[in-house]
C-alpha cells in the first residue's frame, strides 16, 4: 500500500517599511482551508519545472503579484501533521525584502500590509513563520547591508541610518553610524543630490548583499 506524500510548499514573508514601520504583504485566501483568512502569499512546488526550491518561490511570487522582491533567501523549513488541516505538510520558508514604493508600482492587488508587531489572524503558522523571519532580518541587520534592500535605488545617509533604526528599533549615534559606513564602504556615492530648498544631500546606491567582520550598530 503506497504511502501518502506529504504536502510540499512554499511561503514567503515579503518584508517592507511603510510610514517608518516594519509590514509584511498578506494576501486573503479564497478557498479552504482557512478561507478568508489572510496568509503569506505562497504555493505548492512543482516538481516538474521547480529545479529547487527558490525556483519554487521566485516563480509563486511572480505568477500571484508579477512581482520579484530585491532579496529572497531561504528561512526555514517548517513541518508536521497539524500545520496543515489537509495533511502532513512542509513548508519551505522564505525571507524577501523590497521597498515599498516598488511594491505599489507592480500594480499587484493582492496584498495589504500589515505591522509585524500588530499582525491580524493568519492561516496555518504563518504567524510563527513571520516571526522567525523579522527575527532573521533584525539579527542580521546588525552585522550585514541587508536593511538596504528596503530602501530605493537612490538615498541619502539619513535615509540609511533612519532604516536601520526602524529595522532594529533602536536609536544610533549619528556620528558612530557614518564613520561606520565610511570604513565598511558597503554603499557607492553618486554624483546626484536632493533637490528641495534645504541643504542638498548626497545620494547613494546599494550594490548588494555584504556581511561585515564587525558590528554596525556598537558605538566602537
Amino acid at each position: 500500500m503506497p504511502r501518502p506524500q506529504p504536502i510540499l510548499t512554499v511561503d514567503a514573508v515579503l518584508l517592507t517599511l511603510e510610514d517608518g514601520q516594519l509590514k509584511v504583504a498578506l494576501h486573503e485566501r479564497t478557498a479552504d482551508p482557512f478561507k478568508g483568512i489572510k496568509a503569506l502569499p505562497g504555493g505548492f512546488v512543482h516538481p516538474e519545472e521547480d529545479s529547487c526550491a527558490l525556483d519554487t518561490a521566485y516563480r509563486v511570487l511572480r505568477q500571484k503579484t508579477g512581482f520579484i522582491p530585491r532579496h529572497l533567501e531561504q528561512l526555514c523549513v517548517f513541518s508536521g501533521p497539524e500545520r496543515d488541516p489537509r495533511g502532513w505538510s512542509v513548508s519551505i520558508a522564505f525571507v524577501a525584502l523590497s521597498p515599498i514604493d516598488a511594491l505599489r508600482s507592480s500594480g499587484s492587488p493582492v496584498f495589504s500590509y500589515a505591522r509585524v508587531d500588530a499582525l491580524p489572524e493568519l492561516a496555518f503558522d504563518h504567524r510563527e513563520i513571520v516571526a522567525q523571519a523579522v527575527q532573521r532580518l533584525r539579527s542580521k541587520a546588525g552585522y550585514s547591508s541587508l536593511p538596504c534592500a528596503l530602501l530605493p535605488e537612490r538615498f541619502t545617509l539619513r535615509e540609511l541610518q533612519e532604516v536601520y533604526e526602524q529595522v532594529l528599533g533602536q536609536t544610533l549615534d549619528k556620528s558612530s553610524f557614518r564613520r561606520k559606513i565610511d570604513e565598511l564602504a558597503f554603499v557607492t556615492p553618486s554624483e546626484e543630490f536632493t533637490a528641495g530648498t534645504h541643504r542638498p544631500a548626497r545620494l547613494y546606491s546599494f550594490q548588494g548583499y555584504t556581511a561585515f567582520d564587525r558590528s554596525l550598530t556598537t558605538r566602537k
